[in-house]
């Protein structure tokens, strides 16, 4: 079997699906009383039937449970404006869930900053 894609049809999709959200948020829903949302990574399930979406937020006005509360009420209106977009027989049902890699990376930063400092020797 000849493979001329880059890469696997799971991960066209995450990239398709990533795209076209990053869309509607932009265009059709409305969420800056949380703060400023990014879609960071979509994550497809292998029968296409389910989405997790992560995203992650600037200047946050609410604790993260209630962010998750808050972007899952949305799913039902961006899944209404992705599916025309879709190239797919069925539209994935969205699953939010908070992306807190940028948090981890800040904390591993500060403890090698930290081990860094401590092993300076004069």
């Amino acid at each position: 079997m000849d493979h001329n894609k880059p890469y696997d049809r799971i991960d066209r999709v995450n990239n398709q699906i990533l795209d076209i959200l990053c869309s509607v948020l932009h265009k059709y829903v409305d969420l800056s009383h949380v703060g400023f949302v990014t879609f960071t990574k979509v994550d497809v399930a292998r029968d296409l039937r389910v989405a997790k979406v992560f995203y992650s937020v600037l200047n946050q006005t609410l604790p993260k449970k209630q962010l998750n509360i808050e972007l899952n009420k949305h799913r039902k209106p961006f899944k209404k404006y992705m599916g025309p977009e879709l190239t797919m027989k069925h539209t994935p049902d969205l699953r939010f869930y908070f992306d807190d890699t940028y948090e981890y990376t800040e904390y591993v930063s500060k403890l090698i900053n930290k081990i860094k400092k401590s092993d300076i020797k004069y």
